[in-house]
Order: C-alpha cells, then structure tokens, then sequence
C-alpha cells in the first residue's frame, strides 16, 4: 500500500444521503441530512436535543491547507497520512474535557468514525477568538514595526521576538464580512476591539449583551484548561482561536457553545517546552510547514503577499512537494494526537471505504 492509498483528499463526493448542496471547505465536507433522517437518528441514537434539530455529516479530509492554498507532494500525495483522525481525536478531546470540567457542550453529537462527526446545526457568532500568550508570527511582524495596541490591548515596549505576553491577549477578528459597524471594514479577518464586539453585540450574532462576557469567560477558561493540560505533555500552547455559536438543548433553550475545531495544531501553534527553556523554537503545529515552505518556495513574497494571489495558486497547484515534506507533518500531528490523548491513533488503509461501510451499517446514510 502506498501513503497515497490511505489518504482521504476527496471528502464532498461521498454517497451520503442529503439533498441539499454540499458545503465543502478547506479541510471539512459537510453534509446536512434531511429532516426524516435526522429525526429518525435523534430518536434512534437517543441525542439530547429537539426532536427537529438539524443533523449533518462532517467529513474531514487530509487536505493539507496553508497559505489560503492546498498543497500535495511527490508520488500523487494529496494530503498528509492521519491528518484528518489527528484533528478530530485532538478537537474531540479538548471538547469532552470542557464539558467534563462545566464549561459548555460542543456541536458534536456523535463520532462514528475517526474522520466523520455528527453535529447539530448551530447559530455562529461572527468572531474567530484569538489568544496569544506569545508575541510571535503576525503580532509579532506589526509589533516589531511600532504597533503598541492591539485590539484595544495595549503592550510594553521592549518585547522580544518569541517572548511570553505579560498577560494572556484576546485578539478577535470577524468571521465573514459584516456591515454597518462603525470602524469595521467590510472585509473578512478583520481585528476588532473587545469594546466595539461589546456595542454592537447583536451585529456579531450574540443573543445578548450578557452573552459577550460569558464568551469572554469560556474563551479564558477553555485556554487556561488547554493550557495547563498541554504543560503536562512538555508543550507550550502559544496561540490558538475559537469559535463558538449556539445552539437548542433538550428542552428548545438557546445555549453557546464550542464549536468548529479547538487547539489543534492547525488552529494553533504549539511549542516543545524543553527546548523553548533552551532558548530554542521547535514547533509541533502547522507554523513548521509554513516555515519550511517560505524557505522552499523560490519566491517567499508570493506566499506573504495577498495582492500575488492568483501566483500563489499556480504554484501550489503545480508544485508536487518533496514527500519528506508532508510526511513530517503526518509525524508530528499523529504525534501530538497521541500525546494529547493518550491513546493510539486509528488510522485506516481505506479511510473513503470505512467511511461508507460505517455510515450504511449503522446508521442508514448511504444512498
């Protein structure tokens, strides 16, 4: 078998019964089930919630995604070896010890395989929540320019490169374009400050102003719960953002919750913590591939500059990465999956076959 044969680079083509438009993203295929499916699964499987919740399928793939682009290597490599299962055990795991500890649910109802969720529809709030406890990647560029204020935060000068933050930094930044917002350009990935998410809470997608400072506390302590667990494993969880929505309980009530996926190395950057006390860097995240890519890329600029987009995509598509590339990062997030959970990570020869297998005998989804 070859690394290609156990990739899943296709995830918005399987045969699962829906029958709307599939929304395939970077990474993620989701597949929104019909009503009659949905409620036969509520009561079948018994999920807590109402009875005409919406269901979907959410299929990870092992895309690999940097720079706005997917990537693939030698030999008809379009994705990294585990990277799907890696992602969803490591977000599956954070979300069952906020739970355990009262902090809040996630969407996910049911994990059927290790590449496919079940979750329920849910209402985002428009903001991506990011915290910094470390002044490095773009923070950095802008501080190392003269910006001191960061969505509202102010910082000291004399910070270094890599350096830990006085205090942990929330930096949202707004998920889609909104309009009519004062001081908020109608662009997505927009930083906003936490006083403007505060005034115009409403516009953000929160039910109430109350609701802020209850997303504020739940991105705090799910960092701090992250945070400490990571520190028991020797990694350093630098930065990392959160998404959160709501969602209908049992009994119809509207509730946040986590959602998307949570301190995985592709949302966050994380760091040995031995070798950061040596006075050295070793990422276990996403930002090592970046890095790798940036010094073999011929022209860095293409990937840093949003203006040479159309040239960035030309060269991903027709760039075939050495495979030692894509298999050191299979290493390290199969790695960090097993070291966060503490448990072997199941891997599959045939991940598109399991998936169907799975879904038919189970739970009835497969036209």
């Amino acid at each position: 078998m070859s690394y290609a044969d156990s990739v899943l680079s296709i995830n918005d083509d399987l045969p699962i019964k829906t029958d709307k438009k599939i929304h395939s993203g970077k990474v993620r295929a989701v597949y929104w089930l019909s009503a009659t499916d949905s409620q036969r699964l509520i009561k079948q499987k018994g999920y807590a919630v109402p009875d005409d919740t919406p269901l979907a399928i959410m299929v990870i793939s092992d895309r690999l995604s940097a720079f706005d682009c997917i990537w693939h290597a030698e030999g008809g490599l379009q994705g990294v070896p585990g990277k799907g299962a890696a992602l969803n055990s490591i977000s599956s795991h954070w979300f069952s010890l906020f739970k355990q500890h009262g902090l809040a649910d996630s969407h996910i109802l049911d994990i059927p395989h290790p590449l496919v969720w079940i979750v329920q529809k849910a209402q985002p709030i428009m903001i991506e929540a990011i915290c910094r406890q470390y002044i490095t990647g773009s923070m950095w560029r802008d501080y190392a320019k003269g910006e001191r204020v960061f969505c509202g935060n102010a910082l000291p000068d004399g910070l270094q490169k890599d350096q830990r933050l006085p205090d942990v930094l929330f930096t949202p930044s707004t998920k889609g374009i909104l309009s009519g917002i004062p001081g908020v350009p109608e662009a997505d990935d927009v930083n906003v400050a936490r006083q403007t998410v505060n005034d115009y809470y409403d516009q953000f997608g929160f039910r109430q102003q109350d609701d802020v400072a209850h997303y504020e506390s739940l991105l705090k302590q799910g960092f701090d719960l992250i945070n400490d667990e990571l520190a028991k494993v020797k990694q350093i969880f630098v930065d990392t953002k959160f998404e959160f929505g709501y969602v209908k309980d049992h009994d119809g009530n509207a509730k946040m919750i986590y959602m998307d996926e949570v301190g995985t190395p592709d949302s966050s950057r994380m760091w040995d913590a031995d070798a950061y006390a040596q006075g050295r860097v070793v990422e276990n995240s996403k930002e090592g591939f970046r890095q790798a890519l940036l010094s073999y890329v011929p022209d860095a600029d293409v990937l840093l500059n949003k203006e040479r987009m159309d040239e960035r995509e030309t060269l991903a598509a027709n760039t075939a990465l050495p495979l030692d590339m894509l298999m050191s990062v299979s290493k390290t997030y199969t790695g960090m999956a097993e070291k966060i959970t503490g448990k072997p990570l199941s891997l599959s020869d045939n991940p598109r076959q399991d998936i169907i297998d799975t879904l038919h005998t189970g739970y009835g989804l497969i036209r």
